[in-house]
């Protein structure tokens, strides 16, 4: 009889699937278990991002000479701008999810309605503006050379600004075939060709003298750097690529093996290969993120119009996708920060 009692007693205090942990209910507690195994996963991406860097920190891009461009302004130089803005929307979206939130706990219909519909326009502004990002960043804009043993050169003027190809390079009367599955061996494709052949920069770069040759190697003002003949200090500056001498240009250039335009998985004209290949991943899957949220948000913003959430007697679901909302934003402010910033 004893037995049966504390068997008893004992099954009346196990959890049987209410509300008693933490106080949140299953749905909330799995949205959370969610944010924090992709957090982890983020975490490893930025990791490695971070390993990389610093690995090649030498042939690493500076960010501010890659991210100039900003929409209706073309040829201006406006580095990080941009990215500060798209940044700037997707944190005022978090800051109207938390309203829509607020308003969802008073039961203000019209208000969820208005401060969700923010949410979504913000999102989806954000999601334009790394597509419309993507399509300069594959497209370049001044073109490099790629030298037979990996090593990119970058063309600037007698000032140190940076010069496209197009400004140098000539025409000159030669054929071109693009690399095609019918004409190569074991029906291999190439790339698609680039807008100038390598002797067409060569002869070009030969027929402006006040063009120099940029390497991707950071220059170091110690006295093994100053020592260094082939540098043209007089352009160089601390902590920026290094510049050559025309001399020494002209040696780098007549080592090139391919004209490189924009970037893609394989090469890219900004410096290391690796930069690209992570820049693709981490914020595309992040995009990713953004854009599945923008597509939950417009689902939960439906239910709010038919008045779903009203019959029930709350505004959970909007809360619960908040939730996720909001970890979208915080992980974009560490991807602008390791990615942009540092």
């Amino acid at each position: 009889m004893e037995a049966t009692a504390h068997t008893a007693h004992t099954q009346q205090k196990t959890w049987g699937g209410g509300n008693e942990p933490l106080g949140a209910n299953y749905g909330k507690l799995m949205m959370w278990f969610f944010i924090v195994s992709d957090a982890l996963t983020f975490s490893g991406f930025l990791a490695a991002y971070g390993f990389s860097r610093f690995k090649f920190i030498e042939t690493w891009p500076l960010p501010d000479e890659v991210f100039t461009h900003f929409p209706f302004l073309h040829g201006v130089a406006a580095p990080m701008y941009y990215v500060a803005l798209m940044t700037f929307i997707l944190i005022f979206s978090s800051v109207t999810m938390v309203l829509a939130v607020d308003a969802g706990h008073q039961m203000n219909k019209k208000k969820v309605t208005f401060y969700m519909f923010l949410t979504i326009i913000g999102g989806l502004i954000f999601v334009g503006s790394q597509a419309w990002e993507w399509k300069n960043f594959i497209k370049g804009e001044y073109g490099a050379v790629e030298t037979k043993g990996g090593s990119l050169l970058q063309f600037v003027d007698d000032t140190g600004k940076r010069v496209a190809l197009a400004d140098f390079a000539v025409d000159l009367p030669e054929e071109r075939a693009e690399l095609t599955r019918s004409r190569s061996t074991w029906f291999q494709s190439g790339s698609s060709l680039p807008s100038y052949s390598l002797a067409e920069v060569q002869a070009g770069f030969k027929a402006h003298p006040n063009i120099r040759v940029r390497t991707e190697v950071l220059y170091k003002d110690d006295a093994a750097a100053k020592a260094d003949k082939s540098i043209d200090h007089s352009l160089t500056k601390h902590k920026h690529k290094t510049i050559l001498t025309r001399e020494a240009s002209e040696q780098f250039l007549a080592n090139g093996a391919i004209v490189v335009e924009g970037a893609n998985l394989v090469r890219n004209e900004y410096g290391s290969k690796l930069f690209a290949d992570f820049f693709f991943f981490i914020t595309g899957f992040h995009g990713f993120h953004v854009f599945s949220g923008v597509i939950i948000n417009f689902i939960i913003f439906l239910n709010v119009l038919l008045g779903t959430y009203e019959k029930r007697r709350n505004y959970e679901m909007v809360e619960k996708v908040g939730l996720y909302w909001h970890f979208v934003d915080l992980v974009w402010v560490f991807v602008f920060t390791f990615f942009y910033l540092v």
